[in-house]
Parts: structure tokens; C-alpha cells; sequence
């Protein structure tokens, strides 16, 4: 960190401080719509907690040295609180570490940093969890029978895996009825995505009676794909709350889609930063949930959108928000 970063970063801060000197910036990874409703949860976020400054900064590309040189930016610019996407699962660490020696916290929200972490905390969807449900919600729309293909993100990717073992335990849960067709993994991009949902489907969709999507560009190719096919019988469900993917649940082409929460994560974190910067530090006996990945892990919920809800959801994630936060103190908190 350079020594103008370094001053930016010590200035003020010599203390505790209170929410008015906390300058709150949320940086992704890289540009993605997941990310879309971090713009509006750093500006409640300056609102509801009483925040000198909250930015949504995206690196122009997905390149680790992007996200850093842009962290380097805004820390030189005096934000001493960060909600981070790690751009590394590994790499991330480094940089999180050179801002918090210089009393800048940092947490990592929507993805986690390798274990041992300098960010006080990793807040995202518990994606084990939120692929068993989406499965199990998925059988019950099959009527409990049939062949389910998995549309999913990059093979080497944990949270792929996880989800992975969390479908095929949820088809092992089901029954001889209910069956996995196959795993099409790395179907994160748009062209590749494309030619290998749209591929199986062209070859063998009569073999197809569920598919449960665990990525974002998956499930918006998947359910354009089913729009496409006009057969009802395929039942769908997908991941995150693209408007594509909204608009075939009120159509009926797909059965729902999982949301994560992303406007929580970053809502939950810009007030964990407030309070940490108010002289709080994470309880040394804090119990967190339970992740592979990381040891202080804390799940920023999930839940079904599906028709019964489409007009309501965002209603219901946000009252998960305030409810972890209202918790948050005595759970996860020592203040002075």
C-alpha cells in the first residue's frame, strides 16, 4: 500500500469513531448483475446508519489486480470500510490485511476468502443449503418422479461442488423415482452456457423431466431455453432474481428460482462496519454457521421465489436483513 493510502487510511481513525466518519465502499469482484443491488443497499445504508459516505465501485474486468488497484483508489480517497466480493479466494486475503493494518475492516460478502481470513466475517448464501431446497422444491413440482439435469457453474468452483452433493442428496432423499439425467457444469458464460444447455435439450430433452439451475447465466439460459422448447412437462428451478428468470415464473414456463439476498449481504455488512469503527470488535466465543470454506461464516438466508410471492420477495429478504441485524449485536459483537 502506498504511503499516501497508508495516511488516508490512518486519518481520523486513531480511535473509536461514529457513523458519521465511516465511509462505506462495496466493491465486487467484477461486473455482474448479482451485484446490481449493492448500488441501492449503500445508499440506504448512508441513510439508515448515518454514514459520512457509502460508493458502489465495479473493476472495469475480472482481474485481481483491478479489484486492488481500485480498493488502493478508494482507500487513498479516506473509505476506511469495505464490503468486498473476493476477486481471489486466496489472493483477496493480502490486500484485506494491508487495509486492516491501517484500521480500514474489511468483510467479504457474497463469496468467502480461504480460511485462515483477515475479514471479520463471510456473509453469503449458504449454497448447500439453498441447492437442497431448490431440489427438493423441484421434486415436488415433478410430482415426485422423473429425471433431473443440473445446469452449473464452473466444475473447480467449491460452491460447485457443494451444490453438486447437495442435488444428489436431495435425489437420493426422493427415491428410485426421481433420478439424475446428468451434471452440465461451466455453463457460467453466455456462449458456453448456451451451446451446452440448449445442446442437451436439442438432443434428448424427452429424457429431461426437472431442471434445477445453480448459477446465474445458467438459469437465465435455461429458462429462455424452456420458453423456447413451449414444454410444460420440463419443470425448472433456478437461481437469483434476473428479470428473465422472473418474468418465466409468472408465465409459468419455470416452477421458481432461489434468491440470495446480495442487497442483504451488502446491507448487513455496511452496519457490521459502522459498528466495528463505533469500537466493536467480532465476539472471540461467536458461534457461526457452518461452512467448509470458511470458520466464520454467517448464511445471509435464502428463500423460493416462486408465483406466490413474486410481488413480495424483496420484502421478505429485506426483513431477513433486519432481522440478522437486529441480532447481530449480541451474537456476533464485544462493544465497549
Amino acid at each position: 500500500m502506498t504511503a499516501a493510502v497508508a495516511a488516508a487510511a490512518i486519518s481520523g481513525l486513531t480511535g473509536a469513531a461514529v457513523a458519521a466518519d465511516v465511509k462505506l465502499a462495496l466493491v465486487p469482484g467484477g461486473p455482474h448483475p448479482f451485484f446490481a443491488p449493492w448500488e441501492q443497499a449503500a445508499a440506504d445504508a448512508k441513510k439508515d446508519f448515518g454514514l459520512a459516505e457509502a460508493t458502489y465501485a465495479v473493476p472495469q474486468e475480472w482481474q485481481l489486480d483491478m479489484q486492488n488497484k481500485l480498493l488502493e483508489s478508494l482507500a487513498a480517497q479516506g473509505y476506511n470500510a469495505f464490503g468486498i466480493f473476493p476477486g481471489d479466494a486466496t489472493g483477496t486475503n493480502e490486500m484485506i490485511s494491508e487495509l486492516d493494518s491501517f484500521g480500514s475492516p474489511s468483510v467479504v460478502i457474497g463469496g468467502c476468502t480461504q480460511s485462515p481470513s483477515p475479514a471479520k466475517f463471510c456473509l453469503a448464501t449458504d449454497v448447500y443449503r439453498s441447492a437442497y431446497l431448490g431440489t427438493k422444491a423441484l421434486i415436488e413440482a415433478m410430482g415426485g418422479k422423473g429425471k433431473i439435469m443440473h445446469a452449473g457453474s464452473r466444475l473447480v468452483d467449491p460452491n460447485t461442488q457443494l451444490r453438486i452433493a447437495a442435488i444428489d442428496k436431495a435425489i437420493e432423499e426422493a427415491g428410485p423415482d426421481v433420478t439424475l439425467y446428468q451434471h452440465v457444469t461451466d455453463t457460467d458464460s453466455q456462449e458456453t452456457g448456451d451451446a451446452k444447455i440448449n445442446g442437451v435439450l436439442a438432443a434428448d430433452a424427452a429424457n429431461i423431466d426437472g431442471i434445477i439451475a445453480t448459477g446465474y447465466v445458467s438459469s437465465v439460459i435455461a429458462a429462455r431455453a424452456l420458453e423456447n422448447l413451449n414444454d410444460a412437462r420440463i419443470k425448472m428451478i433456478g437461481i437469483d432474481d434476473d428479470k428473465i428468470v422472473l418474468d418465466a415464473i409468472d408465465k409459468g414456463v419455470i416452477q421458481g428460482t432461489m434468491a440470495q439476498n446480495p442487497y442483504g449481504q451488502a446491507y448487513i455488512a455496511a452496519y457490521a462496519l459502522k459498528r466495528m469503527h463505533e469500537g466493536c470488535t467480532m465476539k472471540a466465543d461467536a458461534v457461526f454457521d457452518e461452512n467448509p470454506q470458511n470458520a466464520t461464516f454467517i448464511d445471509s438466508g435464502t428463500l423460493l421465489i416462486s408465483k406466490d410471492n413474486l410481488q413480495t420477495y424483496r420484502d421478505e429478504l429485506k426483513k431477513i436483513a433486519d432481522d440478522i441485524i437486529a441480532g447481530f449485536d449480541a451474537k456476533y459483537l464485544a462493544c465497549s
